[in-house]
């Protein structure tokens, strides 16, 4: 593991114990919680992106302002949904985002995940072809996106322009060179992480798979990432990818821990429904830590994956977040081969 970084959903609620009761406090504190993680150490600061719920959307301002208070962690997605996006416009923001942080910006994607509404991308005007489904829709925006983001010009001049152009076809601006390299796609399957590799994009992989083969997560999720890798060199892409896992960690080392995260100790995998198959989900690390050590030793998916994102309870506000990233780095992912202020930019 050579990357630490958190993953925040971006709750809110007005419920007496959330410390974000409206989208401006997970607004401010997103980004407080991002330079309090700088501060550690750490890698990552990484958000997810859901529509029409009461959590972190619209990622391109925020991103921005991260990496205007930042000056070393990456700052990410995990992930946006490609059903809802315009392939130029997002280029276009994500560019600007990315150079405003000076390259930093890893950017997750994927087909997304059950939504708080019907189809919520036809009201964002994003409609299958004919004979086509919303996850193909998904592939063709990714495909188009990542044509743009090479940089190569392609939209035919007006020849009388308000402004002089450069000669040639012309590209979306701003355009920030590498990003291209710095997509990821959140894959549910093995099968889709297979695409991923062939594809040239990074792997993501977060605390459920879409499937079930009867072995423990941690089995299955590696099993997932050595296909994604062996679909990678098939491919005879040039760069080394990179690979993230999510994990629910919680080190236990006071009694305001133990009050909250106490009774999730010796949790194990679920298996259940979601969107109509059988899918997998990874059980809660809690407990001391020489314990944590121990159990994420025997992770074979921590271990096989470069980067560990962390995903944190947002509405214990930025305090508390801040000590469960401090005990994480300084307790028990040292243990496991992490080393700290580790230069990323550009990776």
């Amino acid at each position: 593991m050579k990357n630490i970084g958190f993953l925040s959903f971006g709750h809110w609620s007005d419920s007496p114990y959330s410390q974000t009761r409206s989208a401006a406090d997970v607004l401010t504190q997103s980004i407080d919680l991002a330079v309090a993680a700088e501060e550690l150490g750490a890698d990552g600061a990484y958000y997810r992106v859901h529509h029409f719920a009461r959590q972190l959307a619209s990622p391109y301002p925020l991103l921005a302002a991260v990496a205007a208070r930042t000056s070393r962690i990456e700052i990410g997605t995990g992930v946006i949904d490609m059903r809802y996006e315009n392939p130029l416009h997002m280029a276009e923001d994500a560019g600007a985002a990315d150079l405003i942080s000076g390259g930093r910006l890893q950017l997750g994607i994927s087909r997304g995940s059950p939504e708080q509404v019907i189809d919520g991308f036809r009201y964002f005007d994003n409609h299958p072809a004919d004979g086509e489904s919303d996850a193909d829709m998904a592939r063709r925006h990714t495909a188009r996106l990542l044509q743009v983001l090479s940089g190569e010009g392609f939209a035919e001049p007006n020849p009388r322009p308000m402004f002089p152009n450069p000669p040639g076809l012309l590209r979306v601006e701003p355009h920030s060179p590498g990003l291209r390299e710095r997509i990821w796609w959140g894959a549910g399957t093995r099968a889709t992480a297979r695409w991923t590799g062939e594809q040239g994009m990074n792997l993501m992989s977060s605390t459920l798979l879409t499937e079930d083969t009867g072995v423990p997560f941690h089995q299955l999720q590696a099993e997932q990432i050595q296909i994604f890798r062996d679909a990678w060199a098939a491919a005879g892409h040039a760069r080394t990818p990179r690979v993230s896992v999510s994990r629910s960690i919680f080190p236990i080392v006071n009694e305001m821990d133990r009050r909250l995260f106490g009774t999730q100790q010796g949790g194990s995998d679920q298996v259940g429904f979601l969107d109509g198959g059988m899918a997998r989900f990874g059980k809660t690390y809690a407990g001391e830590p020489d314990r944590l050590i121990a159990e994420l030793a025997d992770d074979e998916a921590v271990a096989a994956a470069d980067t560990l994102l962390i995903t944190v309870p947002n509405q214990l506000g930025v305090d508390y977040n801040a000590h469960l990233m401090e005990s994480l780095v300084t307790h028990v992912a040292p243990d496991l081969g992490w080393r700290p202020s580790r230069a990323t930019v550009g990776v």
